[in-house]
C-alpha cells in the first residue's frame, strides 16, 4: 500500500466561523499522524498567518497562498511568486479606481493604502488586523499573493486587464490575485510529484470557491457541509459541518481512522 497524505483547508474547514479549532479535529489529526499518515495544510493564507495553528497540530508540510508557497516537512519545494511589473501596474489602476490592495511575502504584509474600511472588515473576519502600510513593498521582494479589495461587480474589469493573474474571490469585498494558473490544484501537484505519492492516496477537504479545483484534482475531494453549494457539486463526500465534528465524520467515513 502506497504512502497516503491528507490536506486540510483552515477557514471553514478546520476553523470554525469563530476561528475555533474544535478539540474533534485536533484528535482526528493525531489519530491520521499516528496511522502514519502524512497530514498537510492548503490554504490561501500566508505562511506567517497560520504559524501558531501548525504548531499546536504539529504540520509541517502546507500549500499556502493557494498554492504559490510549497513546503514538505519544513523544507520549501517550490515557489511561484507574482510577477513584479505586472504587480506594479495592477497597482496603479486600482489606486486609479480607489480600490486598495494588501502585498504578502513569506513572512508579512503591508497595505498599499491606509485605514481602509473594506480591509478592516474582511482582514477582520480572518481575526487579522489592518496591516501596517508600504504601497512599493513589492519593489525588492517576492509578492506570492496580493489582496484586491473591490466588489465583485467590480472585479471582471481587472479580469479583463490582467490576463497574467487568476482572481478568486474570498470575502464580498475582497478578491485574492494570484499567477494566472495558480491554484491549490497546482501546488498539490507539484508536491506530490516531488515526494512520490500516487494521486489516488491523495485526499482533500474544503468549502470555499478555492478549494474546488483542489478538491477535483486529489483522489478523494472531501466537502465540509458548511461549505459553498458549487463546492458540495464537486466533491466526492460531503461530511458534516466544521462545528458538528466535520473532520472527524469526514475521515472516519474514507476509513482513514477509526
Amino acid at each position: 500500500m502506497g504512502k497516503k497524505i491528507v490536506f486540510f483547508d483552515i477557514d471553514g474547514t478546520l476553523l470554525d466561523e469563530n476561528k475555533e479549532l474544535p478539540p474533534s479535529a485536533v484528535s482526528a489529526i493525531e489519530a491520521l499522524k499516528a496511522s502514519g499518515i502524512y497530514v498537510a495544510i492548503a490554504t490561501g493564507r500566508a505562511p506567517f498567518m497560520f504559524a501558531d495553528l501548525r504548531e499546536k497540530l504539529g504540520i509541517h508540510s502546507f500549500v499556502s497562498f493557494n498554492g504559490q508557497y510549497v513546503v514538505f516537512e519544513g523544507h520549501v519545494i517550490d515557489k511561484n511568486p507574482l510577477h513584479r511589473h505586472k504587480l506594479h501596474e495592477l497597482k496603479e489602476y486600482a489606486h486609479e479606481n480607489g480600490h486598495p490592495l494588501i502585498f504578502m511575502d513569506a513572512e508579512d504584509m503591508r497595505a498599499s493604502v491606509e485605514d481602509h474600511p473594506y480591509i478592516h472588515v474582511s482582514m477582520g473576519s480572518l481575526k487579522f488586523s489592518h496591516p501596517p502600510v508600504d504601497p512599493l513593498y513589492y519593489e525588492n521582494r517576492d509578492i506570492y499573493q496580493a489582496l484586491l479589495f473591490c466588489k465583485p461587480e467590480e472585479e471582471q474589469a481587472y479580469v479583463n486587464a490582467y490576463p497574467e493573474f487568476h482572481f478568486v474571490r474570498w470575502h464580498s469585498v475582497s478578491t485574492d490575485v494570484l499567477p494566472s494558473g495558480g491554484s491549490k490544484a497546482e501546488g498539490i501537484r507539484k508536491l506530490i510529484e516531488r515526494i512520490g505519492i500516487a494521486k489516488e492516496d491523495v485526499y482533500a477537504f474544503g468549502d470555499g470557491l478555492n478549494d474546488m479545483e483542489m478538491l477535483q484534482f486529489v483522489g478523494t475531494g472531501v466537502a465540509m457541509g458548511n461549505a459553498k453549494e458549487e463546492v458540495k457539486k464537486v466533491a466526492d463526500l460531503v461530511t458534516k459541518r466544521v462545528d458538528e465534528e466535520g473532520i472527524l465524520y469526514g475521515l472516519m467515513q474514507l476509513e482513514l481512522i477509526k
